[in-house]
């Protein structure tokens, strides 16, 4: 995607997921013959419009390359790690590759709504990473995630397709073809009515290599990975899952969870018993656009 591509994507919708930069205070317009003012009336307050505030990146690395994000920097010394911001932030792949529209259209759930307003009763600011391919099978999921100022929504492809070789068994994606790919969920997220979107990829399997980075460069995107894996993918038993991730939460952690009800049934049960816990241990829920802000 160029950077027009990403900007029209971002700037075409509002980006209340994104927070937005405060309103300047109100000046006084001089007097007018159409509008006189009096010592006891207060002077009429000039138009303001406060500008979306543009999601934090990464610059590019060498030659180009898609840049990587894993973690909120803590610091190299004791002292700094200690002093260290109790943030995280957790996020959830809603995964659907592009040949399972079968299995959507024999019943198979690839949604979790349960899942997600979980979240909006808990109030926990979350990072939704959607494929294309899901924003089309659950359009009006996708809109009702995509217009909640809870939540941000990022690209995890069209396709879901690897974008490396041997990721998990999935179908590999052509390095002429990448861009394009990511290009086509950012458009399905536009045609689902997805405006807090931010310009972040995650790679499907969470797998890429050199080649990958070189070839997603015209996207414009900065790489999402993760420091804290939940095992929530094919787990059934939700309090393994949240002890796995409240073992390995750290300062400034980023989790990758799912959202997705036939390939991970707990996750909702498990996000029940961590967030409590979390905050209980002084913890405050970021959207990965704050974590990456620092």
């Amino acid at each position: 995607m160029t950077a027009l591509t990403v900007a029209g994507v971002l700037l075409g919708g509002t980006l209340a997921g994104c927070g937005g930069a405060a309103a300047p205070a109100p000046t006084a317009l001089a007097p007018t013959a159409l509008a006189p003012t009096s010592p006891t009336a207060p002077a009429p307050a000039a138009a303001t419009s406060a500008a979306p505030k543009k999601p934090p990146t990464m610059a590019p690395g060498p030659a180009g390359r898609t840049p990587v994000f894993e973690r909120r920097p803590t610091g190299g010394s004791a002292a700094e790690k200690a002093a260290a911001e109790k943030v995280v932030a957790l996020t959830f792949d809603a995964d659907m590759t592009a040949d399972q529209g079968a299995r959507a259209k024999a019943g198979e759930r690839f949604d979790n709504p349960e899942l997600i307003a979980l979240l909006r009763r808990l109030k926990v600011p979350s990072t939704v990473f959607m494929t294309g391919r899901w924003a089309e099978e659950y359009p009006a999921q996708a809109k009702g995630i995509g217009t909640d100022d809870l939540f941000e929504v990022a690209n995890h492809s069209y396709s879901h397709y690897a974008f490396t070789a041997d990721c998990y068994g999935l179908p590999v994606v052509a390095k002429d073809t990448m861009t394009r790919d990511v290009e086509r969920a950012f458009s399905a997220f536009r045609q689902a009515g997805v405006r807090n979107v931010v310009p972040y990829f995650r790679f499907p399997g969470g797998c890429y290599d050199d080649a990958a980075l070189r070839a997603l460069g015209p996207a414009d995107v900065t790489a999402v990975q993760w420091d804290v894996v939940s095992g929530d993918a094919f787990a059934t038993d939700a309090g393994a899952v949240a002890e796995q991730m409240l073992d390995g939460v750290r300062p400034g952690s980023l989790v990758v969870m799912h959202c997705t009800r036939s390939a991970a049934p707990v996750t909702a049960e498990a996000v029940g018993r961590i967030v409590p816990e979390l905050r209980k241990r002084g913890y405050r829920f970021v959207k990965v656009s704050e974590l990456m802000e620092g």
